[in-house]
């Protein structure tokens, strides 16, 4: 519950500065989504302790909580718009520029090599598989996923065309962290053979 006391105002907020409703159909809605992320995150399993992406698939609960609760579906627009200033509140804003003090440092490479040893999918749906690919010239580094637990559960949840509304805050995060730049060409919600997570130092 600690996501939802940290983002429950923002999303609430947002419903009206994005989304359009009214401040009473906003509060309706946030009233009924609670409920629903709370049994989104009971059917899930536990992660294990190294897992890195447990936050991932919470923040997945609580947009899907929301987006099932909307009187009418939104487009992927308007949904991307939504998560991104719904999520990008001022401490989140802070943890980026703490994360990105700490990109391509030795413990950050290290971590991404352990998450990719680990292939935390194989054992649960609900996360991620990855590979973790230096670039050849160290200008950073990609990390490709071929299993997403968060196509996992929108799928389950008939939201699965609106996965590309998550997606896009990997851009808006690393540019929000200040170190790196960050490239994507695939991503498995479009149909592409994985998801590549490109950060490149910024110069």
């Amino acid at each position: 519950m600690g996501m939802w006391a940290l983002f429950a105002t923002s999303f609430r907020k947002h419903l009206s500065s994005v989304c359009g409703y009214d401040s009473e159909t906003a509060k309706v809605i946030t009233n009924k989504a609670k409920p629903r992320y709370k049994e989104i995150i009971r059917r899930l399993p536990e992660f294990e302790k190294a897992d890195r992406f447990k936050m991932n698939i919470v923040n997945c609960a609580m947009l899907s909580a929301f987006l099932l609760n909307l009187p009418e579906r939104p487009t992927v627009e308007t949904a991307t718009e939504y998560y991104r200033s719904s999520m990008m509140t001022a401490p989140m804003k802070w943890f980026c520029r703490m994360s990105g003090m700490k990109k391509f440092t030795e413990s950050d490479t290290d971590g991404m090599a352990k998450t990719a040893a680990l292939q935390a999918a194989d054992r649960n749906p609900y996360s991620w598989n990855m590979e973790f690919l230096p670039y050849p010239d160290g200008s950073g580094y990609e990390a490709r996923f071929t299993k997403c637990g968060i196509c996992t559960l929108m799928k389950e949840l008939g939201l699965y065309d609106l996965v590309p509304a998550m997606c896009r805050l990997d851009y808006t995060m690393s540019e929000a962290g200040g170190a790196s730049e960050f490239v994507r060409e695939y991503t498995l919600a479009s149909g592409g053979p994985y998801c590549d997570c490109g950060y490149r130092r910024k110069v």
